[in-house]
C-alpha cells in the first residue's frame, strides 16, 4: 500500500479510511464505533473488550506519549495498562511515570505492560489528576488527562458496569455478576487456495476484456484501467481471482478483486466490500489505508477466502493521530477465530 492522506471523495471504498480519520474531529458513540473526548479515545471490539487510549494534548509541545487501558468484558476482569513514548532520539528503556502524587519510579518500557499491582492506584490517580508526566533524562512527555473520566465512564457503560462495585468511575452497590458477559469471537472458515498455475497468467487479457470498463473506472474514481500490475491468482480448480490495481490518490492505493471462471464464460464478478492486496499463500486480502500524511493514523481490514467467497476476519485501527510513526496502537475493531 502507498503512504499519505486519502481523499474522502475519491472512491467509495475509501469510506473506511475517512471514517477513522473523522474520529480526530468528532465524538462518536455506538455499539461498533469509537468514542472520542478531548485527548482520550475508546474503542470496544466485537467481543466487548474495550481499550481506552490517552495521548499528549494536540498542538502541545510534548513529544508523543500514549497510555492504553484494556479491559475484557465480564465480572471481575482486571484492567491492563501499557505505556508508550516516542522520541526523535533513541527511546529510553526505563522511564519515571508520575500521575498527580503517584510515582512509578522505574517503569520498563520493554515489558509488555505496566505491572498489574501498579494498575489500581494508577487508575485512581488518573481520575483525580490533571496531567501525567513521563521522564527519562532530560526528556519529558506530558500525557493529557483531559477526557479520561468521560472515556472511562463510557467504558463502564459499554460493559454494563455503571453502578457496580467494579465500575471505574461510577461505582455502586450492584454486584459485578450483573455486568455484560464477553461475546465469543466468530469462527471464520479459512481455506488456503490451490497453487496458481503458470498458465494462469494468460488469463489476464481475456478476463480484462470481459470486464465492464466504464464500471471499473467508476469504482476507481475515474482512474483509467491499466493492465500493468494486474495479477491472476488461482482459488480453486475452476475459479480464479483477478487483482486489479486501482489508484485512489497521491498516497493511498488499493485493488479491485474479481472472482471469475478460468474458462469461457469467464463472468468476472467484483468481490463486494473487499479490496486490497491478496496473499495466495494464506488466502487473505488485506486493505491498509492511511488517514493522514504523517504516517501516524492507519486502518487495516483483512478478509479470508472460505472456499466460495471472502469473509471479514479482522479489522483494526488507530484511535487518534498523534505523531507516532505507524500509530501508537493498532486497536482491534473486529476479531475472529
Amino acid at each position: 500500500m502507498g503512504v499519505g492522506a486519502v481523499s474522502c471523495g475519491s472512491w467509495r471504498r475509501a469510506v473506511l479510511a475517512c471514517a477513522f480519520a473523522a474520529a480526530s474531529a468528532a465524538v462518536h458513540a455506538g455499539p461498533d464505533e469509537g468514542f472520542l473526548h478531548k485527548d482520550w479515545f475508546l474503542r470496544c471490539d466485537n467481543t466487548r473488550t474495550c481499550r481506552a487510549e490517552g495521548y499528549q494534548a494536540e498542538g502541545g509541545e510534548s513529544p508523543p506519549v500514549s497510555l492504553q487501558l484494556t479491559r475484557a468484558a465480564g465480572p471481575g476482569t482486571p484492567v491492563q495498562a501499557r505505556l508508550q513514548v516516542y522520541a526523535d532520539d533513541a527511546v529510553p528503556g526505563v522511564v519515571r511515570l508520575q500521575v498527580g502524587s503517584l510515582v512509578i519510579p522505574k517503569l520498563d518500557l520493554g515489558a509488555p505492560q505496566i505491572p498489574q499491582a501498579e494498575v489500581p492506584p494508577l487508575l485512581q490517580a488518573l481520575l483525580r489528576a490533571d496531567e501525567a508526566t513521563v521522564t527519562a533524562g532530560k526528556t519529558t512527555w506530558r500525557l493529557s488527562l483531559a477526557g479520561a473520566n468521560a472515556v472511562l465512564l463510557k467504558m463502564d457503560e459499554r460493559q454494563g458496569r455503571v453502578g457496580t462495585s467494579g465500575a471505574l468511575v461510577r461505582k455502586g452497590p450492584r454486584d459485578e455478576a450483573s455486568v455484560l458477559p464477553p461475546l465469543q469471537a466468530p469462527v471464520v472458515r479459512a481455506v488456503v487456495p490451490v497453487p496458481t498455475r503458470k498458465a494462469d497468467a494468460a488469463l489476464v487479457a481475456p478476463l480484462l476484456a470481459a470486464l465492464d470498463r466504464s464500471a471499473v473506472e467508476g469504482e476507481c474514481g475515474g482512474n483509467p484501467m491499466d493492465p500493468a500490475g494486474v495479477r491472476v491468482h488461482r482459488l480453486t480448480e475452476r475459479r480464479v481471482l483477478l487483482e486489479l490495481p486501482c489508484l485512489m490518490g497521491a498516497y493511498n492505493a488499493g485493488s479491485l478483486l474479481f472472482m471469475a471462471n478460468d474458462r469461457p464464460p469467464y463472468q468476472p464478478v467484483v468481490v463486494a466490500d473487499v479490496d486490497g492486496e491478496f496473499d495466495p499463500s494464506t488466502g487473505t486480502a488485506t486493505a491498509s489505508m492511511k488517514g493522514r500524511g504523517l504516517g501516524d493514523c492507519w486502518s487495516v481490514r483483512e478478509w479470508r477466502f472460505n472456499g466460495q467467497g471472502f469473509t471479514l476476519s479482522a479489522e483494526r485501527a488507530d484511535g487518534m493521530c498523534r505523531g507516532f510513526p505507524g500509530g501508537a496502537w493498532q486497536t482491534p475493531v473486529y476479531v475472529s477465530r
